[in-house]
């Protein structure tokens, strides 16, 4: 399966679902992540690891962040060669002044925005899902 790629259909369908619980990016030494840490996601970068944790496990363990993020999910299924999804949402969030970071993944689109702007963000996706 490889996804959606019309992106009025992606826009319509695209049914934000908001993630339980509060993340944040950190960056780790290539040789010094945790052994029982369980990320979001993780990227390779040359001055470390990007990893999106749970803002618990970056407590617990003592990893600095300094960005406290709502993970919302686009639960339809987009193709990773989709042209214009993450332009046309990063468009309407800034207008709005809402800080975005996108997680493309297989299956769908993540976005990260502050804890503080995630209704606010749902309410958005879900106007641009209306009028489509």
């Amino acid at each position: 399966m490889s996804g959606e790629t019309e992106l009025s259909t992606l826009i319509k369908g695209m049914k934000p679902q908001l993630q339980t619980g509060e993340y944040v990016f950190c960056s780790v030494p290539m040789d010094q992540v945790p052994v029982n840490i369980e990320p979001v996601c993780v990227f390779r970068e040359v001055e470390g690891l990007t990893l999106i944790i749970t803002k618990q496990q970056a407590d617990k363990f003592s990893i600095p962040y300094s960005f406290i993020a709502a993970w919302i999910t686009l639960t339809i299924h987009s193709s990773l060669e989709a042209v214009g999804l993450t332009a046309a949402i990063s468009h309407q969030l800034a207008i709005a002044n809402i800080s975005c970071n996108v997680v493309a993944a297989y299956y769908h689109d993540h976005l990260f925005v502050k804890s503080e702007d995630a209704q606010r963000t749902l309410k958005i996706l879900s106007l641009m899902s209306q009028s489509g």
